[in-house]
C-alpha cells in the first residue's frame, strides 16, 4: 500500500484527508488500474475515456506519475483512426467496446491530462509522445463544432454527427482546448483555427444558452461554465449563488439532478473546484468536509447517496448506487489538490498556465 509518509503534503487537508486516509485512496486506484495502464470505473466495469483520464490525473497529484504514464499510452495505443476513442469499454478491454459511439468531450479530455501531467513531471519527452494524440483528437473534437459555436455532442457508430450540444460537455471541451492551445505553444506549433474555435465556443457557453440541450435540471449544467473557464470573475460568483440552494445540502454535499434526493461524490468534487477557482475556498472547504459519509473503508467513495426515505415501499435513505468509482475517489483527490496549492492542478482548473483572451472581438458574434 502506499506509505502515509510518501504523500504529498497538498493531499493532507484537515476535515478531509490525513496522511493515511490519502495513502488508502491512493493505493485503491493503483488496486483498480489494469497492468495495460486502463483504469476502469472498478473492476468488471467499464472503461470510458473521461474517467480514466480524470483518475489518470489524480495519480499524478499523489506522484504516481509511471502510473498515470500508463493511463496515457493506453490512449496513445488505441485511439482510433479519426482520432476518437469509443465510449465504453468493458473492465478497460480496449477489444472489448461496449459503445462504439464517440463523445466529443470524452476525447477532448486528453488534452487537460496530458497538459496536466506536463506540468507535474516536466517531461518534455512524454510531451513530444503525445502530441499527435492531442492534435488527432483536437481535430476529432473541432469537425463537430456547430456555425453557433457549440460542439455537437457524439458521433454515432456509423459516423453519424448528433449536432446537438450539451453545455456540460462543451463546457469541459473549452477547457480542453485551452489546455491544447497550452502543448501547442510550449511545443511552438502554433494553432490558430484552434484558437478562434476555442473563441466561439466560449461566446457560446457565455452568451447563448439557446444553443445548447436543455439540461438545466443536472447540477453539472449549473457549475461547468465555471468549471471549464469559459465563465469567471463576477459573473461565475453569481452564477453559483443563483442556485446554491437548488442543489447543495448542506453537510451531505451536491445533488446530481433536481428534485431528486441524491447527491453524488463526483459533482461535489467538481463544485468544490469550480468554488475553488473563482476565489470561494472556504465554500469549497465545506463541501468537501461533507462527503466524509461517502468513504469507504477502502479509501475509495462511493458514487452517491439517497438520502431520503420512501414511506410506501419502505426504502431508507441508502447509499446508492453501490459502487467505489475510480472517478469519484479521483475527484477528490483534485479538489484536496487544488485546495493545497498543487502546482500543476491549480494550473490546470485556475487558469495560470492557459491562454486568456479568446473571447471574440464582437459584441455579439450571432
Amino acid at each position: 500500500m502506499t506509505s502515509p509518509d510518501r504523500v504529498a503534503g497538498h493531499l493532507v487537508l484537515p476535515g478531509v484527508l490525513t496522511a493515511g486516509q490519502a495513502a488508502e485512496t491512493v493505493a485503491s486506484l493503483l488496486a483498480v488500474q489494469r497492468p495495460d495502464g486502463a483504469i476502469p470505473w472498478f473492476r468488471g466495469h467499464h472503461l470510458d475515456p473521461w474517467d480514466h483520464i480524470e483518475a489518470a490525473m489524480a495519480l499524478d497529484t499523489a506522484g504516481e506519475h509511471s502510473a498515470a504514464a500508463r493511463a496515457y499510452d493506453w490512449l496513445a495505443r488505441h485511439q482510433n483512426a479519426d482520432g476518437s476513442w469509443c465510449a465504453a469499454y468493458h473492465d478497460g478491454a480496449y477489444d472489448q467496446v461496449t459503445d462504439r459511439g464517440r463523445e466529443t468531450n470524452f476525447c477532448a479530455y486528453v488534452a487537460v491530462g496530458v497538459w496536466h501531467h506536463h506540468l507535474a513531471t516536466g517531461d518534455d519527452a512524454f510531451l513530444d509522445r503525445m502530441w499527435p494524440v492531442v492534435y488527432a483528437a483536437v481535430e476529432f473534437v473541432l469537425r463537430h463544432q456547430q456555425p453557433g459555436g457549440q460542439i455537437g455532442w457524439r458521433s454515432e457508430p456509423d459516423g453519424t454527427v448528433t449536432a446537438d450540444a450539451l453545455l456540460t460537455g462543451s463546457s469541459s471541451i473549452h477547457q480542453a482546448l485551452r489546455c491544447a492551445l497550452a502543448i501547442a505553444e510550449a511545443r511552438e506549433e502554433p494553432q490558430p483555427d484552434w484558437e478562434l474555435a476555442a473563441g466561439a465556443l466560449g461566446h457560446a457557453v457565455r452568451h447563448h444558452p439557446e444553443r445548447f440541450l436543455d439540461k438545466d435540471r443536472y447540477s453539472m449544467d449549473w457549475y461547468y461554465p465555471v468549471l471549464g473557464g469559459a465563465v469567471t470573475g463576477e459573473a461565475a460568483r453569481a452564477r453559483i449563488d443563483a442556485r446554491w440552494d437548488e442543489f447543495v445540502v448542506p453537510g451531505l454535499g451536491v445533488r446530481c439532478v433536481l428534485p431528486n434526493p441524491w447527491v453524488t461524490g463526483g459533482e461535489s468534487c467538481e463544485l468544490a473546484l469550480a468554488l475553488w477557482a473563482v476565489g470561494e475556498s472556504d465554500r469549497a472547504l465545506a463541501i468537501l468536509k461533507s462527503l466524509g459519509h461517502l468513504r469507504a473503508e477502502s479509501g475509495m467513495y462511493w458514487t452517491g447517496y439517497v438520502f431520503e426515505g420512501d414511506a410506501e415501499t419502505g426504502r431508507e435513505p441508502a447509499v446508492w448506487p453501490e459502487e467505489l468509482t475510480t472517478w469519484t475517489a479521483g475527484s477528490l483527490l483534485l479538489a484536496v489538490a487544488a485546495l493545497g496549492g498543487d502546482e500543476a492542478t491549480t494550473a490546470v482548473f485556475g487558469g495560470t498556465r492557459l491562454p486568456r483572451g479568446l473571447e471574440p472581438d464582437c459584441a455579439d458574434c450571432g
